[in-house]
């Protein structure tokens, strides 16, 4: 009876290390899915700060992204590179707003920030043993 026990706590302790890389998986690709589009769309914005339409798109897109970033669940195992996913693309957002306003300078300071904490979730991520999957397609 002990060993069956044994048999089922050591089965049920191996899921759950099995189950937890399963869902920090699913926040990876999930990151990496806003921070490509984050980081294409302000490579298209740069220089296009002028063109009005395309302003209000990106910006109405980094909001989206912004949104959706601080509801998503995160694994505890990569929490700690959660701040700087957030940051990202909050200071895309800010970026967006501010070439909708007509800044260019603090759409390059919003740029920079968001440019600089994007590595340091991949360093971060990196540090804890994980890393971003590549998004580009495979034809």
């Amino acid at each position: 009876m002990i060993r069956h026990l044994m048999l089922a706590f050591t089965f049920a302790l191996c899921s759950l290390f099995v189950a937890l890389p399963a869902w920090a998986g699913s926040y990876l690709d999930r990151a990496s899915l806003l921070l490509d589009e984050a980081r294409r769309e302000g490579d298209m914005l740069l220089p296009r700060t002028h063109d009005k339409e395309l302003v209000m798109v990106v910006h109405a897109l980094a909001e989206a992204r912004a949104l959706v970033a601080r509801k998503m669940e995160c694994p505890s195992s990569v929490s700690k590179a959660h701040p700087h996913l957030l940051l990202v693309l909050e200071n895309s957002e800010r970026a967006a707003d501010a070439a909708a306003q007509g800044n260019f300078k603090k759409f390059m300071e919003h740029l920079t920030v968001a440019r600089n904490e994007d590595r340091a979730f991949r360093a971060l991520l990196a540090e804890l043993g994980y890393a971003l999957p590549d998004l580009s397609s495979k034809r």
